[in-house]
C-alpha cells in the first residue's frame, strides 16, 4: 500500500515501516532527549515481537465495560516477522494473543483496529492476505473473531470490482451490517466505500475516481442515524498537491456521493490521512497530515492542520502545527470529550531520517488553544503514536506507539487526567 507522501510523492506506509522502525529505535536508544514527563502517564504493555507476541500496533485500542483493552498489531506473532495479531489487554496489564494472522486465506498486516458487537465478538479487517495479487500477498479480508478466539473470515478481496486493501476501522449498524473502505479501487485505481452484509455479501457503495472526486480512502467511515457515511480521502479532490490534496466526503444510504471539502494545502491542509470524528450541528473533526502554516520544507508543506467542516462544506482551520516547536505530522484522528475538547497524536519525524521529535499526544481546547500532554522520548514510552485515542467516561485516555519501548516493537500506554 501507498499513500500520498509528503511533495505530492507516493510513500510505503504498510510495507517496509519495521525496518524503519527498528532503526529508528536504535537511534532513538542512542540520542533521545531526557524529557521531562507528565506523572500521569503510564505504558501498560510493551510488545516484545516473534513468534508469541505482537509489534508494531498502528490501530487504535477499544475498551469493553470491565475495561479491558483490544487492539491489533500490524507485525509480530505467527513466524519472527509475522503477520500481525489481535491481542487483549487486561486491568492488570496482562497481555493476550487472541489470534496469529497467517497472512494466507486467514489475512495478514493489520493496520486498524477492531470493534466489538453486544456478544463481546471481535472485527476488523487486514490489508493483506486472502485473495487476489494487490502487492503480491492477497488483497486483504474482513474477519470476525469470536469469544472463544476463532477467527471467522467474512470477505475476502480480489482486487477488482470490489476493491482491495482495506485499512481503516469498520462501523457497525444495528442490523449486524459492517462498512468500511478499501486503499485501493476496482483494478487499482481510487479506492472504494463499501457495506458487507451479515451474509457476506459486499456492495460498493461508492468507487473513487481521482480528480475532481477524492481517491485512496486510507482511514474508515462514520455513520449518522439516518445511514449516511462521512469519512476523507488521502488524495484526489484538489488543489496543488500532486495527485490532490484529498477530500472530506459523505456517501448516502443509496450511495450518492457528495464531495464536502477539496483541500488545497495552505491554509487549510493537506491529506487527510485519518477519519473523522462527529461533533454537534453537524460539524465534524479531523486532521491533515501535511499543509497548513508553511513549515516541515524538508518533509513536506506544512506540519499538519486540525479542522473542522460542516454540513455545508464550511472549514475552518483550528490549528495548524508548526515544525519549530516539534510537533506535528497528525497520522491519527482525533477523540472529543463531552466539554468540546479533542485530543490527538503527532507521529513525529521519527521515520524519515531527522530523529529530532518522537511523536506526542495533545489536546486542544474549544478556544484553539494546545497543549502537549506527553512528548515521547523514543525510549521506553514508546514513538510514532500514529492511531486514534480512546477516551473513557473517567477522561483517561488510551493509544499505542508504533514503535520503540523496552523491546523496541511499540507500546499501549495510559494517560490519567
Amino acid at each position: 500500500m501507498t499513500s500520498s507522501a509528503r511533495n505530492g510523492t507516493r510513500i510505503p506506509v504498510l510495507r517496509g515501516a519495521v525496518a524503519a522502525l527498528a532503526l529508528a529505535t536504535l537511534v532513538a536508544a542512542l540520542v533521545a532527549p531526557q524529557w521531562a514527563q507528565a506523572e500521569t502517564f503510564k505504558v501498560l504493555y510493551a510488545f516484545q515481537g516473534g513468534p508469541n507476541d505482537g509489534a508494531t500496533p498502528a490501530g487504535k485500542v477499544i475498551l469493553d465495560a470491565s475495561g479491558n483493552l483490544y487492539g491489533m498489531t500490524q507485525y509480530g506473532g505467527a513466524r519472527t516477522l509475522g503477520w500481525g495479531t489481535v491481542f487483549k489487554l487486561d486491568t492488570a496489564g496482562k497481555e493476550t494473543v487472541l489470534y496469529s494472522f497467517t497472512g494466507g486465506a486467514d489475512g495478514g498486516y493489520a493496520f486498524g483496529g477492531v470493534i466489538q458487537d453486544a456478544a463481546g465478538n471481535l472485527y476488523g479487517s487486514t490489508s493483506e492476505g486472502g485473495n487476489g495479487s494487490c502487492g503480491g500477498d492477497g488483497c486483504g479480508v474482513v474477519f470476525e473473531l469470536d469469544t472463544t478466539g476463532k477467527e471467522t473470515v467474512l470477505y475476502q478481496f480480489s482486487g477488482g470490482s470490489d476493491g482491495g486493501d482495506p485499512n481503516g476501522d469498520l462501523v457497525m449498524d444495528k442490523a449486524g451490517n459492517l462498512y468500511g473502505t478499501a486503499y485501493w479501487g476496482p483494478y487499482g485505481y481510487g479506492g472504494v466505500v463499501f457495506k458487507l452484509d451479515k451474509n457476506g455479501n459486499e456492495t460498493v457503495l461508492h468507487e473513487f475516481n481521482g480528480l475532481p472526486d477524492g481517491e485512496f480512502p486510507v482511514a474508515g467511515v462514520f455513520r449518522d442515524n439516518q445511514g449516511n457515511l462521512y469519512g476523507t480521502t488521502d488524495a484526489g479532490g484538489g488543489g496543488p498537491c500532486f495527485g490532490g490534496c484529498g477530500t472530506v466526503f459523505k456517501v448516502s444510504k443509496a450511495g450518492k456521493e457528495t464531495i464536502l471539502y477539496r483541500f488545497l494545502e495552505s491554509p487549510d491542509g493537506a491529506f487527510p490521512i485519518a477519519g473523522l470524528v462527529p461533533g454537534t450541528s453537524g460539524n465534524f473533526y479531523g486532521t491533515t497530515y501535511n499543509g497548513g502554516h508553511p513549515c516541515c520544507t524538508d518533509i513536506g508543506p506544512g506540519c499538519g492542520t486540525v479542522f473542522v467542516v460542516n454540513g455545508s462544506g464550511r472549514e475552518k482551520v483550528l490549528y495548524g502545527f508548526r515544525g519549530k516547536k516539534k510537533e506535528g505530522l497528525p497520522f491519527g484522528g482525533l477523540v472529543r470529550d463531552a466539554a468540546g475538547n479533542l485530543y490527538g497524536t503527532n507521529e513525529g519525524d521519527l521515520l524519515f531520517g531527522k530523529a529530532t521529535f518522537y511523536g506526542s499526544v495533545f489536546k486542544l481546547d474549544t478556544k484553539g488553544k494546545e497543549t502537549v500532554l506527553h512528548r515521547f522520548t523514543g525510549g521506553n514510552d514508546g514513538c510514532a503514536p500514529r492511531a486514534s485515542l480512546t477516551l473513557d467516561s473517567a477522561g483517561n485516555l488510551y493509544g499505542t506507539a508504533s514503535g520503540c519501548g523496552a523491546y523496541g516493537n511499540g507500546a499501549v500506554f495510559k494517560i490519567a487526567p
